[in-house]
């Protein structure tokens, strides 16, 4: 069975198309018209072997937020969409990832039940003109629209980029684990409540 989704979002502030496939080698064909948003979205689809396509247009003209909420928002239900009932899904998934000096660790539960539990802070506010605070909003963003529980903690760092990285990485292979399909499960829904779909 095909685990795809494709999400159209058209607000007044932004115009996103994205398309997911779970199942893919880590193609990606990305154009946020923020240019590290676009470089983090890259190494999430790199790292959890997701092909994703996503074009958005927005109103950065007043400034980036209203685009990195939104691709947050239409890349949480591209997920939520291709996972279905998540029938026969690991559905946890946990990853230490470092980058260089820094060491984030990331923990999901695609348990439908979405939550952002958040411990990461900036030395700087921005990272070229980008500014870091939107990373949260992102994150929060793309859990609630999920229907995911995140757990995102930076245990260390001094370089904000090297910080954003290495929480991106950490998602994708948490993800990865998560939405992986488990041999022993067959196509049962792991959950003793055997719903995972509201």
């Amino acid at each position: 069975m095909k685990r795809t989704a494709t999400i159209e979002r058209k607000t007044a502030e932004t115009q996103i198309s994205v398309t997911l496939d779970l199942d893919g080698t880590g193609v990606s064909r990305i154009n946020s018209s923020v240019g590290f948003l676009d470089h983090m979205l890259d190494q999430l689809a790199r790292h959890g072997l997701f092909d994703i396509d996503l074009t958005a247009r927005g109103d950065t003209h007043i400034d980036d937020h209203h685009t990195v909420e939104d691709v947050g928002i239409a890349l949480g239900q591209a997920f939520k969409k291709s996972l279905g009932e998540r029938k026969g899904i690991t559905r946890f998934g946990c990853a230490y990832v470092p980058l260089d000096e820094a060491l984030s660790r990331v923990v999901v539960d695609l348990s439908n039940r979405p939550g952002l539990t958040w411990r990461v802070t900036f030395p700087t506010p921005k990272v070229g003109t980008f500014d870091t605070e939107l990373f949260k909003e992102w994150f929060v963003a793309f859990a609630i629209n999920g229907g995911m529980t995140l757990h995102v903690e930076n245990l260390y760092g001094e370089n904000a980029h090297h910080i954003i990285e290495s929480c991106f990485k950490a998602l994708a292979l948490a993800l990865r684990q998560g939405c992986a399909n488990d041999p022993r499960r067959a196509m049962g829904i792991p959950s003793t409540k055997d719903t995972l779909s509201a």
